[in-house]
């Protein structure tokens, strides 16, 4: 996707760092830095060592904008939520049926990332295979409460009441909206790695993107069934 918008940025909560990568090229080189070797070697490998090694740095100077691996999972997680909605903005713009903005919001939250090259220190193709690996990491610890009550997952549930609004838009009596929204995220998420790894998981269908397909048809029989109840 190309915006090409100058100046442009997103806007992460800041109880996931200590010194605001975006501010400075050691943090934009740790970013892209992170992504690309996160991609390559997985985040259990994954250590601060590691990382500075590859840029040349000190591991006390990554320490200085990150507390741990975790917080910088966060703030990808987070980069990556509220780039979505950015990015979801746009493709939405001056397109006033409700249905046709929501079957393109399914295509774009469920199809394969593309680069944007609006933030070129962020290689948003590997940061979406991360996020399919590696996001559970996210939220199944025991610090979710308190990450929450932090507002760290803010991004994520603001996608998901965008497209929820939608969805109450085509029906508002339709009672599961956030719920099939989420499921929609997690479950192409999930999709997208079973067809990889696990293939009998799911359904490759040659010539079709399956999973942007799949999700578009259950959401909107789950809506108009309800609709005509």
């Amino acid at each position: 996707m190309k915006i090409l918008l100058p100046n442009v940025s997103i806007k992460v909560n800041e109880n996931v760092y200590l010194k605001n990568p975006e501010n400075s090229d050691l943090g934009r080189k740790i970013l892209s830095s992170s992504i690309d070797l996160i991609d390559d070697i997985g985040f259990e490998k994954f250590t601060f060592g590691k990382l500075a090694k590859l840029i040349k740095t000190s591991e006390a100077s990554i320490y200085r904008y990150f507390d741990s691996k975790h917080k910088l999972l966060l703030y990808f997680a987070s980069w990556y939520w509220r780039w979505l909605e950015f990015s979801l903005v746009f493709k939405l713009a001056n397109i006033e049926s409700a249905d046709e903005r929501l079957i393109r919001t399914i295509k774009f939250l469920t199809q394969k990332v593309e680069i944007d090259d609006s933030f070129l220190h962020i290689n948003e193709v590997k940061l979406n295979s991360i996020i399919i690996n590696e996001v559970s990491k996210v939220y199944l610890t025991k610090d979710v409460d308190k990450e929450n009550k932090d507002g760290i997952y803010s991004g994520y549930k603001q996608l998901v009441s965008r497209v929820s609004d939608i969805i109450l838009e085509i029906n508002p009596n339709y009672q599961y909206s956030h719920m099939i929204v989420s499921t929609v995220v997690e479950g192409a998420h999930s999709q997208r790695y079973f067809a990889e790894h696990l293939p009998r998981l799911t359904d490759v269908i040659e010539g079709e993107d399956a999973v942007a397909k799949f999700y578009t048809e259950l959401v909107f029989k789950a809506i108009k069934i309800e609709n005509n109840k």
